[in-house]
């Protein structure tokens, strides 16, 4: 499903489920930095329980940004990866749970998806950096102005893969992140946060959906627990309504289309690397102030409540006089199954449903005017009625035609009035272009580099005239440049053949005339259409894909082993005779190992984050498997304009021949047979990377867990131990020790050179493994029992609203009646009297501020004509260096004078509790990102540099591929 296609379609069909987030920005006062204080209540009027994090939503951005320039290394990824988790947490502040979800091993069915991206961007990664080298040379030879190229490793985003090195240092950074934020926030001082790292098999989003599930189906789970989940992908939404839990909020980066990017040559912006023409920095204030200032400002973070969702999905899936009791919960749910006729992770769309032609609401309003002849609802608590579903597929098959009729028709039409504009702005224009000293230029953009300039006039006008009577060839309408001579661009008249008019993707199935049945089927999986039995079994393998979808998103993953194996899928009108067909999976299926995915899903140019030995297998002619590693593929437009929406014609990994061929490199994993003890590559390392883990449990010393976890590893305890549920919001499932594990009183080292070590831990991790079931269970798709629904959001007046053309905007926060804040006239005069006008120092002044209060290249950018106010540093945390507890004469006193408090019983108690909090909440911090710095006074051991790692030329088995 294209996520901005679903989400631009479900913002504008459901608006009022969009809220804007009040985001709380740190604050400076004299120079000192004070951070937020994420445990007092929620500026957005709403207190969560529970925040999970897809981690994958993170760390792509933050160490590939396309809106501003990467990390310089792994380690200030890290800090970058560290800051967002810390903005996200001051938004959403959850109270009881912080589950850290990264994605582990995928099924089969996601492996495809994740081949296909996977070879797409080493593709276009080898082709921009060539064009890249193309232009730069040109513009060289040009003489243009470039600045020196940066010899730099080119991060390799496949690395973002489960058995990499690169996540498993991830898993280790976060590790020491949780530390140091059980240790030094008061805001996770009773939070109960779970790892889930890139070890523990499945997807980020299903492993928190799994937990879920799980968690709803014990006896001490509050079924009105407010659950907030961060993630972009648009199945999030899907997966929020299948929990059927009554307060789901979903939290996510706005959407803006076409942001600025900087060019890939120049790093300047406004144009993309094919279009660069060498021209010089323009200059950015009058001294340059704001050179290194970015165009566009931080991203903002938007809320989208599904509870509100939920009350536009009964409103518009209510049905009068059905045969049965309408039930909204089984209706949402018959709604989420048919969203997946339109796309998703693991099946093709169907040729004839398009989100942009509104096929999702086509799907509904067939499916009310079906269902009365159904029976009942499509889906189950996962499980998929096929005669239902057959009724719905068949009535869609008998306007497929029409529907792609009308899309060609509505092609036609734009494409016709694109050309009208065209010819349009040509008949506008000016049949030809003065240049030189006569080009015309937009007011204020003389002085604009590339503009001419006569410095004498009348000079020049001299010169033009006699050039003008030694040439009497030359056209009267030539421009000439200010050294009298004809300007190549000046007085040339438009050819009558030069056209604006793109080329259009070849067509060959043309589904809008007769027989695109037969030619479709040709085309796309090369067999006849009369061929009824491979048709069949298209058919047969996307019911199946159907089921084992829906089973993914209510009960987990049915099997491990399971795909689909076409690139295509069929036709609306082909699914007759469904019913009969079989929708069992294979049980007990186990997943890949992470080595055995990388060899499934990278292609041959990735192979540098495998062993060498089996990196061969991807480029040795002699591989048994060399056919899964083409160093080309073709991509088939499929009907789209662009080659990202294409279809990779990529071959499918068989299971046994790649099982089969790396038995024979697997004994390179084991440390007895590795002979070299200078090899780059550590076996015991790879050893461990290769293996499957599970999710780890963190506690500080204020949590009520902390003193039994601490019992479990004093005893030594070998078996697993439940997680008392009294002790932890009612959380269940099994303890065991920790190997690796983070224990009170002992240094967590820390993975980042640039970052301290926590000297004074009193965090304690453990093993946490979730309720286990029979295989056979199924979960109930229900609203438990005691669940409160939310109070209605919605007025009478929001169902009206995208027909009364009123503009509507996303409201602020969780609350309706919410006024804005704003200054009466006694604080107008205030303002005034402290901040006199004329100064032009102040804060509110219009006068810039001072190259040094940008915090170096981040700023946000106000309206035009106010003055640029420095961006505060929104990942500034209460930390400093540990140098035990302040003496008395130090500690805060508590005076009965104006606005103090008396020390009542749970005033001390709090105070007691906040103690190790309240000594460095708001110290001054030196480090990156507002992280304190390493200090050098362990031992004599030198302090790393500010900058992070300078990584030497790697061998031919390095992390990374280079330039």
């Amino acid at each position: 499903m294209g996520v901005p296609a679903f989400f631009r379609w479900l913002s504008r069909k459901y608006p009022s489920i969009i809220v804007n987030c009040v985001e709380e920005k740190p604050k400076e006062c004299n120079g000192v930095k004070i951070p937020v204080d994420a445990s007092k209540p929620n500026p957005n009027d709403v207190e969560f329980d529970n925040l999970y994090l897809d981690m994958n939503g993170i760390i792509h951005p933050c160490t590939h940004p396309e809106d501003k320039p990467a990390p310089k290394n792994e380690d200030e990824m890290m800090v970058a990866i560290f800051e967002y988790i810390d903005r996200l947490f001051n938004i959403v502040r959850p109270r009881r749970l912080l589950y850290m979800a990264i994605d582990g091993v995928a099924p089969r069915a996601k492996m495809n998806q994740q081949r296909s991206r996977r070879f797409r961007a080493s593709k276009e990664g080898m082709e921009a950096a060539v064009e890249k080298q193309r232009v730069r040379e040109e513009i060289l030879a040009k003489g243009g102005f470039l600045p020196p190229e940066e010899i730099k490793e080119r991060f390799d985003s496949n690395c973002i893969t489960p058995g990499t090195e690169f996540m498993d240092n991830l898993a280790k950074c976060l590790r020491y992140y949780i530390a140091d934020r059980l240790n030094n926030d008061p805001g996770w001082k009773n939070l109960t946060v779970i790892l889930s790292d890139a070890s523990a098999p499945g997807e980020g989003e299903h492993k928190i959906m799994d937990y879920i599930r799980r968690q709803r189906a014990q006896p001490n789970h509050d079924p009105n627990t407010h659950h907030c989940l961060c993630g972009a992908d648009a199945d999030l939404i899907m997966l929020g309504l299948a929990t059927h839990e009554p307060n789901f909020t979903i939290i996510r980066e706005e959407f803006k289309p076409n942001k600025p990017k900087p060019c890939g040559l120049c790093n300047q912006f406004g144009h993309e690397v094919k279009d660069c023409e060498g021209l010089p920095r323009e200059k950015k204030g009058k001294h340059d102030e704001l050179a290194d200032s970015l165009p566009c400002a931080e991203g903002e973070f938007i809320f989208l409540r599904l509870n509100v969702l939920r009350e536009y999905l009964e409103r518009e899936l209510t049905m009068a006089s059905l045969p049965f009791t309408f039930d909204v919960e089984r209706s949402i749910d018959d709604w989420v199954f048919m969203c997946f006729f339109v796309g998703n992770d693991f099946l093709p769309h169907l040729p004839s449903l398009e989100i942009r032609e509104g096929a999702i609401d086509r799907l509904v309003n067939i499916y009310k005017n079906v269902v009365h002849k159904t029976g009942g609802y499509l889906t189950e608590s996962g499980y998929v009625n096929l005669q239902r579903v057959q009724m719905i597929m068949l009535a869609v098959g008998e306007v497929e035609d029409s529907i792609f009729k009308k899309r060609k028709d509505d092609e036609d039409s734009f494409r016709r009035r694109q050309k009208e504009k065209r010819k349009r702005m040509k008949r506008d224009q000016p049949a030809f272009t003065p240049g030189g000293i006569l080009t015309p230029h937009a007011l204020g953009s003389r002085n604009s580099p590339g503009s001419q300039v006569a410095s004498n006039p009348r000079q020049a006008a001299y010169e033009m005239r006699m050039q003008n009577n030694s040439s009497p060839s030359v056209s009267p309408n030539a421009s000439f440049t200010s050294d009298g001579s004809p300007s190549p661009i000046g007085g040339i008249k438009r050819k009558a053949e030069d056209s604006d008019s793109e080329p259009e993707p070849e067509d060959n199935v043309r589904l809008w005339e007769a027989g695109w049945k037969q030619r479709y089927y040709k085309n796309k999986f090369d067999v006849d259409a009369a061929d009824e039995k491979f048709r069949r079994k298209v058919v047969q393998s996307y019911v199946e894909g159907l089921c084992w979808v829906l089973r993914y998103y209510y009960q987990g993953c049915a099997s491990w082993k399971w795909y689909y194996p076409f690139h295509y899928a069929p036709f609306a009108s082909d699914f007759e005779g469904i019913a009969d067909m079989p929708s069992d999976f294979e049980k007990g299926t186990k997943p890949f190992k992470p080595l055995e995915q990388l060899m499934g899903v990278f292609p041959a140019a990735s192979g540098n984050f495998l062993p060498p030995s089996w990196r061969k297998l991807m480029s040795d002619p002699d591989s048994s498997i060399i056919d899964f590693y083409p160093e080309d593929f073709a991509i088939d437009l499929n009907g789209k304009k662009y080659a990202w929406q294409g279809v990779a014609l990529l071959p499918f990994v068989d299971e046994r021949r790649l099982r089969a061929a790396l038995e024979e490199v697997y004994p390179d994993l084991t440390p007895e047979e590795s002979k070299n003890p200078t090899s780059t590559w550590s076996t015991l390392s790879l050893s461990r990377r290769n293996s499957l883990g599970g999710d780890v449990l963190f506690v500080g010393k204020h949590h009520p867990l902390h003193d039994f976890i601490v019992e479990l590893y004093q005893t030594g305890s070998t078996e697993p131990v439940g997680v008392p549920p009294e002790l932890c919001h009612g959380i269940q499932g099994k303890f065991s020790l920790d190997e690796e594990a983070i224990l009170p009183d002992q240094i967590v080292c820390s993975p980042v050179p640039m970052l301290r070590d926590l000297a004074q831990n009193t965090a304690i991790s453990v093993n946490f493994k979730d309720p286990q079931f029979a295989e056979d269970y199924i979960f109930k798709a229900v609203m438990l029992p005691g669940a409160r629904k939310p109070a209605p959001v919605l007025k009478p007046s929001d169902w009206e609203k995208s027909s009364n053309g009123r503009q509507w905007k996303p409201q602020l926060g969780f609350n309706r009646d919410r006024r804005p804040v704003h200054l009466d006239q006694a604080a107008f005069r205030t303002l005034g009297h402290v901040m006199p006008r004329g100064s032009g120092t102040g804060v509110y002044s219009s006068a810039a501020p001072p190259p040094a209060a940008y915090q170096g290249s981040l700023y946000r950018p106000l309206l035009r004509g106010h003055a640029h106010i420095p961006k505060l540093m929104s990942n500034m945390r209460p930390q400093d260096s540990w140098r035990g507890p302040p003496p008395l004469f130090q500690q805060q006193r508590f005076d009965r004078g104006v606005g103090a408090e008396p020390l009542l019983p749970w005033n001390r108690m709090l105070q007691t509790q906040n103690a190790a909090f309240q000594p460095n909440q708001y110290q001054m911090l030196a480090g990156p990102g507002g992280y304190p710095p390493r200090r050098d006074d362990r031992g004599g051991r030198q302090g790393y540099p500010r900058e992070g790692r300078k990584y030497p030329l790697p061998p031919p088995s390095g992390r990374y591929s280079w330039n």
